[in-house]
C-alpha cells in the first residue's frame, strides 16, 4: 500500500464527507447535503437540502463526535432509503411499460417524462394493513415517515449492539475457565469483534447490489482525493486517484472497534450483565474518541497517523471497488452541486452530469400538512 497516493502531501483537506448508495453518492457540505443519482434510463436525479448544523457546545470537542455520529447515522438511513425509493420508483415505471411504450418515452422530452411518472393509481398500490391504515388516520404522512425512521434506527443499533457488543462478550466468556488473565480475555473479545465485522463485511460484498454500493464508494472516495487536490473535476482526473481515503467511515468504525480493544481491556472482567453495560455506556466516550482521531487522520501525514489509520485503510479495500466512468460521473455530479453559493436554491429533479437542474421532478407525495 503507497501511503504517498493516500495522505496526500500537496492535498487540501476538505470538510465535506460523502456516503455511497444505491446507485448514487450523497456529498455532505457545510451548508447542503446533496445525493445524485443514476436512474434505470441512465439520467441522473438530484436532490439538494439544507443541512442541519449543530451549534454551541455540540461542536465542542469530545461531543462533537457523538452529535456527529448520530448525525450521521439519522441522514445516511434517510438517504439510503431515498435512493431506494427513488430506484424503485423509476424502475418500476420502466417494467411496467411494453417495448413500444419504451422506445415512445426514450424519445419524450423531460417536461413528458415527468408527467407521465408524476400518475400513479391506488389500484397499483398494495392494499395498506391495519397498522398503516391506524397510523395514516392519526398523523400526517410526514409524522409517519419521522416514526418510521425513529424504528429502523432502534433495529439497526439493537441488531448492531446484539452481533457486534453482546455476542462477542458472551462467547469470550466460555474461555474464563482457560484464561484467568482479564487483560487477555478483553483483548480476544476485541479481536472476535473485529474479526465478525471483517466476515460481515465480505459476506455482504458477494451481494450484488453490494459490490455497486462498493464501486460508488470508491467513486466517492476519488471524487474527494480530486477535489482535494485542487484538479478539475473530471471522471478522467478523479480515476488517477486510490479508492482509499483516510477520512472514511469505514475507519471510523474501525477506530471504534480498535479502540474500544484497549479501552476496555481497562476495565477488568466482571459479571456478562456488567460487562454488557460497560461496553453500551461507554459507547459515546468510543466515538468521540474515534472521531477526534479520524479528523486528526484527514488532516495530517506523519508515521503516527498513517500507523494508526493501517487497520482502516485495509478494511477499506474490502468496502471499497474501482468504479467506472459513469459512477464517476455520479460522484462528481453530487460534489459539484454542493460546490455552489449558499444562496442557490435548494431542488429536486432531472440534472446534466455538472449538478444542472434540466428539469424539476419530486416522486414525493405532498405533505398533507
Amino acid at each position: 500500500m503507497d501511503f504517498s497516493k493516500i495522505f496526500l502531501k500537496n492535498a487540501c483537506p476538505t470538510s465535506i464527507g460523502g456516503q455511497a448508495v444505491i446507485e448514487g453518492v450523497m456529498m455532505r457540505g457545510l451548508q447542503r447535503t446533496a445525493t445524485a443519482l443514476r436512474l434505470p434510463d441512465g439520467r441522473i436525479y438530484v436532490r439538494t437540502e439544507k443541512n442541519r448544523a449543530a451549534a454551541g457546545i455540540w461542536k465542542l470537542p469530545l461531543i462533537r463526535g457523538v452529535v456527529s455520529f448520530v448525525i450521521s447515522l439519522v441522514l445516511g438511513i434517510s438517504i439510503i432509503n431515498f435512493s431506494a425509493d427513488v430506484q424503485a420508483y423509476f424502475d418500476t415505471d420502466e417494467e411496467s411499460a411494453g417495448p413500444e411504450t419504451k422506445s415512445d418515452a426514450a424519445s419524450k422530452s423531460y417536461e413528458d417524462a415527468a408527467s407521465k411518472l408524476g400518475k400513479e393509481t391506488k389500484s397499483d398500490a398494495e392494499e395498506p394493513g391495519r397498522f398503516e391504515r391506524f397510523l395514516l388516520a392519526h398523523f400526517t404522512e410526514r409524522q409517519v415517515w419521522n416514526f418510521m425512521m425513529v424504528i429502523s434506527l432502534i433495529i439497526a443499533f439493537a441488531f448492531a449492539i446484539g452481533v457486534f457488543v453482546i455476542l462477542p462478550t458472551w462467547a469470550v466468556s466460555f474461555l474464563k475457565n482457560w484464561i484467568h488473565s482479564s487483560v487477555a480475555l478483553n483483548l480476544i473479545e476485541g479481536l472476535v469483534r473485529i474479526v465478525m465485522f471483517v466476515i460481515y463485511i465480505l459476506v455482504i460484498s458477494r451481494m450484488e447490489d453490494i459490490r455497486r454500493v462498493f464501486e460508488y464508494h470508491g467513486a466517492e472516495h476519488k471524487t474527494i482525493h480530486c477535489f482535494e487536490n485542487g484538479l478539475d473535476l473530471t471522471a478522467e482526473n478523479a480515476q488517477q486517484f486510490y479508492t482509499l481515503h483516510p477520512r472514511c467511515g469505514t475507519s471510523f468504525l474501525m477506530f471504534v472497534m480498535v479502540i474500544s480493544l484497549v479501552l476496555f481491556s481497562l476495565l477488568g472482567w466482571p459479571s456478562l450483565a456488567m460487562r454488557i453495560l460497560s461496553r453500551i455506556l461507554l459507547m459515546p466516550v468510543v466515538a468521540s474518541l474515534s472521531y477526534e482521531v479520524l479528523r486528526w487522520a484527514g488532516r495530517s501525514s506523519n508515521p503516527v497517523v498513517e500507523f494508526l489509520s493501517l487497520p482502516g485503510l485495509l478494511l477499506q479495500k474490502l468496502t471499497t471497488r474501482e468504479p467506472d466512468e459513469k459512477q464517476l460521473e455520479i460522484g462528481i455530479c453530487a460534489l459539484k452541486s454542493v460546490l455552489v453559493p449558499d444562496d442557490t436554491p435548494y431542488f429536486e429533479g432531472f440534472c446534466d452530469k455538472d449538478g444542472h437542474l434540466l428539469e424539476p421532478f419530486s416522486i414525493a407525495q405532498e405533505d398533507p400538512s
